[in-house]
């Protein structure tokens, strides 16, 4: 869709910059007509292109676009101008401050805006008193990186995607690279396959990826644990491990192989074929190169954080870390959820990953921005929302939409309402802004510059191509103007363009350090960044681990029942999505182009459980909880394994998101989103014909 007639002409121009999707990073440009185009870019070498990205502008011109400021007025919006909306959110969060203090307020950053704008967003949060501030990589990977971090001393993916061409075996676990990382798996993953690499695919469902997998294990959804229990057992029993490996570079194998169990009862408790398994582990073991692929599947449980320690046992237990073809591979979702993380988006998190309590990095950080940053964590954005109208009295709402995104999304949605004070800053009006007090029209992916952090760490730039329609702001201009307004530091707020803000940051986060605009062109640099010779560091932990230790640790795993108990005649609901659509789905639903590719949303139902209950495919079915309910119609299909459901969480009404719960994994607090339980039945059942 295209702006209407009558809008004033906006100009145009090819610049090479950064698809705004996953975290793969290509290369785009403005191609006319509204198109864009894929350029010969650091990820992109053939300039290659997704659906997505070649739909990347529709959003940018569309007609829903917001021009000018809205603000609330008698219960509705009107337009306002910008000094007259800036000063009602200097006024809105100036009020909670003074009556509840700076924790009173929560900052959700945004994973698909770039590094200087969620910078810009943190240091206002920590300079207002708070470390309230969190991004969406809270429902993504933070279980990945908090495990990773733990044990290796860093959460990002641990080789490129260059090297993993050089892989013998590929262990994707809970991930779909070839429908939601299509360029990542076409131009690397699958070149290593066709090459004659082994491809394990650890996931409930049949998808894309299961397609070119040598070895499927379809375990039910929750059972993680058991299952790379299962695989460590394996390797262990036939001998399989890289003992002078486990010698020189870990600790604790003696007690890891005491306490694992049998292998045929690990399989009947994921269900899954333990003849598989074994195939797995010994095409996994006898690599002698053998990568990790992970994804949401492994992490978006409550017990996300041990999933990812059993996980990266069977990478220590084989030698499979620190060289190229290796390694646990986090593949991030949006285009800067790496980067928002990088530069300080988490609430215990200064830039650069050095903690909030660590004296040191706030003595140095106070240095530079002439304010010390608090010393307690604070709340990540799951737990803001379990408190809004409690400890929690306002909200700023950067480029996210939570009230779409959080589990049980709509009593989030209604807690946004107890708010005293909202504002929200985005394209569109969302779920999320229709509970705002204040919404700031700001800019897209295609109207700023500035830097953006892919998922193997290369650090990008982004150009301009469009004008901003209207009286619309750049994003980053916004932001500076609260923090000159908000706090007591103006000056920590003036900056002349994002180029000067990255300046600031390569000085206060350490990764970062060395790094310059014009050393990354239209290339790319990665940190780790050695500023001595001007390269970044590829592969991670060869010689010793990013904590600075020579060894890391093989950990004890339990298994963890999932939140949700099945009662009789339930089902395990579990969620996703698939090539054309992307995160709360704002900027999909505004592409006739992905729109059209969308089909009927369904929820996916084995014949055995559709047939048990009178559901044919394409009927209209309720599929229930305690949380909510929701109707859509059934795709009946062997893809899913049995006792198993499967939905997207874009466009059934309610969102599929309405029925996940909101229990939270103890260390890293993201939610369980894989495993719901619901009741599942035709829509005409029980007089419920409406």
């Amino acid at each position: 869709m295209t702006e209407p007639d009558d809008a004033p002409e906006r100009s145009f121009e090819a610049e090479q910059t950064i698809c705004p999707f996953c975290g793969v990073g290509c290369a785009i440009e403005y191609a006319g007509n509204g198109s864009a185009t894929g350029t010969k870019g650091p990820v992109n070498a053939r300039g290659e292109i997704c659906p997505k990205g070649a739909a990347a502008f529709d959003p940018v011109v569309h007609d829903d676009r917001l021009t000018e400021p809205l603000v609330r007025h008698d219960g509705r919006f009107v337009t306002a101008p910008w000094e007259e909306a800036l000063e009602r959110v200097v006024d809105g969060i100036g009020r909670v401050v003074d009556e509840h203090g700076p924790d009173a307020v929560q900052f959700f950053a945004s994973s698909n805006c770039t590094n200087e704008e969620n910078y810009v967003l943190q240091k206002l949060a920590r300079t207002l008193g708070t470390n309230n501030v969190d991004n969406c990589a809270r429902l993504c990977h933070s279980s990945t990186v908090a495990a990773m971090s733990e044990r290796l001393g860093a959460g990002a993916m641990t080789n490129t995607l260059d090297d993993l061409g050089e892989t013998d075996c590929l262990f994707v676990n809970g991930a779909n690279p070839a429908e939601q990382h299509p360029v990542a798996f076409r131009s690397y993953l699958l070149p290593a396959i066709r090459d004659g690499a082994t491809l394990i695919h650890v996931d409930p469902r049949e998808n894309d990826t299961t397609e070119a997998a040598d070895v499927h294990l379809p375990l039910q959804p929750g059972t993680d644990i058991e299952l790379l229990n299962a695989i460590s057992a394996v390797l262990v029993e036939e001998d399989l491990v890289d003992d002078a490996f486990l010698a020189e570079r870990t600790t604790g194998f003696d007690r890891l192989r005491e306490h694992l169990g049998d292998v045929d009862g690990y399989a009947e408790r994921a269900g899954v074929d333990p003849a598989a398994i074994r195939e797995a582990a010994r095409a996994y073991g006898e690599a002698d190169r053998a990568a990790i692929i992970t994804g949401m599947g492994t992490s978006q449980h409550r017990c996300g954080t041990d999933n990812v320690h059993a996980l990266l046992n069977l990478a220590l237990l084989t030698g499979n870390v620190g060289r190229p073809g290796t390694g646990v591979n986090p593949l991030r979702g949006q285009n800067n959820v790496q980067g928002a993380s990088d530069v300080g988006g988490l609430p215990g998190i200064l830039p650069g990953y050095e903690s909030v309590t660590d004296p040191e990095a706030r003595e140095r950080i106070a240095a530079e921005w002439g304010v010390e940053p608090p010393a307690e964590p604070g709340l990540t954005e799951v737990e803001a929302t379990h408190r809004f109208g409690d400890d929690v009295r306002a909200a700023v709402v950067f480029g996210e939409n939570p009230a779409v995104t959080e589990p049980n999304a709509s009593a989030v949605a209604s807690a946004f309402d107890d708010l005293d004070f909202c504002v929200v800053i985005d394209l569109f009006e969302t779920r999320t802004a229709a509970h705002a007090d204040v919404v700031l029209p700001g800019s897209a992916w295609a109207e700023k510059s500035g830097t953006v952090t892919n998922t193997d760490r290369r650090v990008m730039r982004m150009r301009p191509n469009a004008e901003l329609p209207g009286n619309a702001r750049r994003d980053l201009d916004i932001l500076t103007a609260l923090g000159r307004r908000c706090t007591e530091h103006p000056d920590a707020f003036t900056y002349d363009g994002p180029r000067e803000v990255f300046d600031e940051l390569t000085r206060v986060a350490p990764i970062y350090e060395g790094m310059s605009y014009d050393g990354i062109g239209d290339g790319y640099q990665r940190w780790p960044f050695s500023a001595d010779d001007g390269t970044g560091v590829d592969v991670l932990h060869a010689e010793t681990f990013a904590n600075g230790e020579r060894t890391a640790p093989l950990s004890v795993v339990d298994p963890v029942p999932p939140a949700d108990e099945l009662e009789r005649g339930e089902l395990t609901l579990t969620t996703g999505r698939v090539l054309q659509h992307f995160n709360s789905g704002e900027l999909s639903r505004r592409s006739d182009r992905l729109m059209a590719m969308r089909g009927e949303e369904t929820l996916q139902i084995h014949p055995d459980d559709a047939a048990e209950r009178g559901i044919e495919d394409g009927d209209t079915v309720r599929v229930s909880n305690e949380r909510g309910t929701v109707t859509v119609a059934a795709g009946v299909t062997a893809a899913v394994p049995q006792g198993v459901t499967f939905c997207t969480f874009h466009y059934a009404d309610p969102l599929i998101n309405s029925l996940t719960g909101g229990e939270l994994d103890p260390v890293a607090k993201i939610p369980e989103f894989k495993h719901s339980a619901v009741a599942v039945e035709p829509a005409d059942a029980a007089g419920s014909a409406d």
